[in-house]
């Protein structure tokens, strides 16, 4: 039971910015928390914590211990909440962290159904153009588009999705439409930047005879609202995900850009560490975004 205290006394000390403001939630005086926590340290024969003037900071043992307690004391929290309400109700946080376009459009509409569902659930949800970094933790569930790029990450796919070229009728009149994927070397490709480069690969065909060709253009963007915006006024051709454009490419918009020639998939997916329990309303909520994910993209806001 000291243990188990011990894992609470430390997650409140790894989640504050300096030890004050841990004994003020903690309710206890400065002198306690730093007594307490120089007996922890001594026990495990480990340094945690780098206390600095103005804000502590965990070293990497810390580190590795305030991810472990986090996942251990959910655990308990979970089973406490399993035997005292035994109708199942969800209760707890979850951070979910998604891309901008996929977490402003689908990903928070049916976060806000799943919160109406159970009320008790926390939810914050962090959307972001740049690239997941699956080390840092930053996430209980992360939705994905494409292949993770963590092969130690558990995933269930969550919608099947892929990524297909296409242009305004405008650009294609003026350009020329390509036969080949070697001629979009030569056009105007607007780039989705995910990283520092100022090009892009574009991918083709299956896992049996993947292509790929490098593209280049003179409009690049970390935003895909912004890139459809300027492949739809015309401006070159663009590789997006077939959920974003299929609306645009229905209504005559946007025009699939060889189309004989397969794209390799780009599907969605739950993305969870593999390394630590998973309690349940984070499973729910996973299994309710596989549940209602494919048929929002069936029919595209």
């Amino acid at each position: 039971m000291e243990r188990l205290d011990d894992l609470g006394f430390f997650h409140v000390v790894a989640v504050s910015e300096t030890l004050t403001a841990a004994a003020r939630e903690l309710d206890v005086s400065l002198p306690v928390v730093s007594k307490r926590l120089k007996a922890l340290e001594r026990r495990l024969d480990v340094r945690l914590v780098h206390r600095g003037a103005r804000r502590l900071t965990l070293t990497s043992e810390g580190q590795l211990y305030a991810s472990r307690v986090e996942a251990i004391l959910d655990q308990v929290r979970e089973l406490d909440d399993l035997v005292s309400h035994p109708a199942g109700d969800l209760r707890g946080s979850i951070v979910v962290q998604a891309t901008l376009g996929l977490g402003r459009t689908h990903v928070a509409p049916l976060i806000g159904e799943f919160t109406a569902l159970h009320p008790r659930v926390r939810i914050r949800l962090h959307t972001s153009a740049l690239p997941l970094r699956p080390h840092r933790r930053e996430f209980d569930l992360a939705v994905h588009v494409g292949a993770p790029p963590d092969s130690t990450l558990r995933m269930r796919r969550l919608a099947r999705n892929r990524r297909v070229p296409c242009a305004a009728p405008s650009y294609l009149d003026r350009r020329g439409v390509p036969e080949r994927i070697e001629d979009l070397a030569a056009h105007d490709c607007i780039v989705l930047r995910e990283n520092e480069g100022d090009f892009a690969v574009w991918r083709f065909g299956g896992a049996a005879q993947p292509r790929q060709v490098r593209v280049r253009g003179s409009l690049s963007s970390n935003d895909g609202d912004i890139v459809t915006d300027w492949a739809l006024r015309g401006r070159g051709i663009v590789m997006r995900s077939e959920w974003q454009v299929r609306s645009h490419l229905d209504s005559g918009a946007l025009v699939r850009v060889l189309p004989g020639v397969p794209t390799p998939p780009a599907d969605i997916y739950a993305l969870l560490a593999d390394d630590v329990h998973v309690p349940r309303r984070t499973s729910d909520l996973i299994g309710h975004l596989a549940a209602r994910l494919p048929e929002r993209l069936a029919f595209p806001a």
